[in-house]
């Protein structure tokens, strides 16, 4: 049985990890849980109330190392520009292959888009708010940065945030299904040049 509260939080963490990612919310038993982190159910309501209160612990912890990474990414290479398309085709990269570097974060996120309906709305807004959002608004400020510096020109920084991301992620989410399926390199290559140099064409200043 783990011991110290620590270490039986980080316990119940890693085994709802598990479970909710192979589960889904609705499905994933607490009972499941405990016995994945070896402590007791009861423990589990202890530190976090009930499921709903330890599924959003969960993604909020989860999205926040993804939103981390991706930021970091962000200022890499948008925050001090050598080369204007090879610098957004190293970050497009770096969204582009996301779900396979993160795989079990992006196993509960493909679950919340599955449940969205039956998910505490409360849960919801703690995932968007903690990961994504947070990453959107980091990205639209590069772009309004390198606005300003005259690299790109456009009325609308958070729909040209979007339109970056679609045209980098979306074919090579559809191809993999979410990250589950791996795929060639090079195709990832194609379509994240494919996609910056439709983004330039767009809104190169």
């Amino acid at each position: 049985m783990v011991t110290g509260n620590v270490s039986k939080r980080e316990a119940i963490i890693r085994g709802a990890r598990t479970v909710f990612g192979r589960d889904g919310f609705a499905r994933a038993s607490m009972d499941d849980i405990a016995a994945t982190a070896n402590v007791s159910s009861r423990t589990i309501y202890n530190h976090f109330g009930d499921k709903s209160g330890l599924f959003s612990a969960l993604i909020v912890e989860s999205a926040q190392e993804v939103r981390d990474a991706q930021i970091a990414e962000i200022e890499r290479h948008l925050g001090k520009i050598v080369d204007l398309e090879e610098d957004l085709r190293a970050l497009g990269t770096a969204f582009a292959t996301n779900r396979s570097r993160f795989p079990e974060h992006f196993a509960l996120v493909r679950h919340i888009y599955a449940e969205a309906g039956h998910l505490p709305a409360d849960v919801l807004a703690d995932w968007a708010a903690a990961g994504p959002r947070a990453v959107h608004r980091a990205l639209t400020g590069a772009l309004e940065d390198l606005q300003k510096r005259g690299l790109l020109k456009f009325d609308d920084s958070t729909r040209a945030a979007n339109q970056f991301v679609a045209l980098v992620g979306t074919e090579v989410n559809e191809r993999t299904f979410g990250g589950t399926v791996p795929t060639d390199p090079a195709f990832i290559a194609a379509v994240v040049r494919a996609g910056v140099e439709t983004f330039l064409r767009a809104f190169k200043a």
